[in-house]
């Protein structure tokens, strides 16, 4: 029988979500690839145990996530049941719906009928009654945002989720999705965008709209697919993401160009005492415009060194003009 530490809420610092009265944890957890039939039961539980026990509350899971799509949500109920049913209190648990998850007109995107759909699989293979966060996943081109906006606050009213949220929404359309649901009465709470030392989109618009709407963010890819992690510091490694055929990180991109620059900023990680993926976690936890960064594990061992980062996120002017320096240098 699991026991979680009592000193879990000792060193996590948590930060109010916009201006709600949620608090995340600095650091949330991401349960996109690691969790599913082809990885060791035992192993999942074991993450998921040592971040609570860590501090992290906040488990991240959207209704695709796997593979095969589902099964991370799958596997999260039975460690519910297993291990933290005694805590759910404690937990903030998210998922979300927009991307392909079964075949036919209602399988994806934002339609109401699609969105209420998924939330009920996904309460389901949790074996929840609701859960914390419910995101729209991404924006629909066909769908009105009428629509989806009214069908994530249908899901409140519906006691199905607390709050809601958007995810990889443009500055203008989440201005609009924030206008609409608070028509309705149920606030825009929290924005999922993607954002790292490598990826600074959200910097063109994104993070000031948040600051305007008073929205919480919690940023994916902190790490950008595992490149600002020593991994790469060396070339690509056998068994690493840009040695397989993902799709989401191509080996052509890791060039003798960007090796050498990831470690010029693996330089300057170890001058701040972090491991280069420590410093890129804390780079966009610093100042406290971003509520949390997610992160993925695929053992205890990972969660811990993620959550080293927290014990430095603040960086002085010449560490952020030498990472600024280095990025610049980067080609895309």
């Amino acid at each position: 029988m699991y026991t979680a530490d009592p000193a879990r809420y000792e060193t996590m610092p948590y930060r109010r979500t916009g201006r709600s009265g949620l608090k995340l944890p600095a650091l949330s957890l991401g349960l996109w690839h690691n969790f599913g039939p082809d990885r060791p039961v035992e192993t999942q539980r074991q993450i998921l145990r040592r971040a609570f026990d860590l501090g992290i509350t906040h488990f991240d899971l959207a209704n695709n996530y796997g593979p095969p799509p589902g099964a991370a949500e799958s596997a999260f109920g039975d460690a519910l049941r297993a291990d933290f049913a005694p805590y759910r209190d404690e937990l903030v648990i998210s998922t979300k719906a927009g991307y392909l998850m079964w075949p036919g007109p209602y399988g994806e995107w934002g339609s109401r009928k699609y969105l209420l759909s998924s939330l009920d699989q996904s309460l389901k293979r949790m074996g929840l009654d609701y859960v914390d966060i419910f995101y729209s996943h991404r924006p629909d081109p066909d769908t009105p945002l009428e629509e989806t906006m009214g069908a994530l606050h249908s899901a409140v009213q519906q006691g199905k989720a607390l709050y809601v949220g958007v995810s990889n929404y443009s500055p203008e359309q989440t201005r609009e999705a924030a206008r609409i649901l608070g028509e309705l009465g149920t606030p825009l709470l929290i924005h999922q965008p993607r954002y790292s030392m490598l990826d600074r989109r959200p910097e063109d618009g994104l993070l000031d709209t948040l600051d305007e709407l008073q929205v919480g963010s919690i940023v994916f890819s902190p790490l950008e697919q595992g490149l600002l992690t020593s991994r790469y510091l060396d070339g690509i490694p056998e068994g690493s993401r840009a040695a397989s055929d993902s799709p989401f990180l191509n080996a052509d991109a890791v060039t003798e160009d960007l090796v050498g620059q990831l470690r010029e900023l693996d330089d300057i990680a170890k001058s701040r005492g972090q491991s280069l993926a420590q410093m890129a976690l804390a780079w966009v936890l610093r100042g406290g415009r971003v509520t949390s960064a997610l992160v993925g594990a695929s053992s205890p061992q990972q969660v811990e060194d993620s959550v080293a980062a927290i014990r430095n996120l603040d960086f002085d002017a010449d560490e952020l003009a030498r990472i600024d320096a280095v990025i610049a240098a980067i080609k895309p």
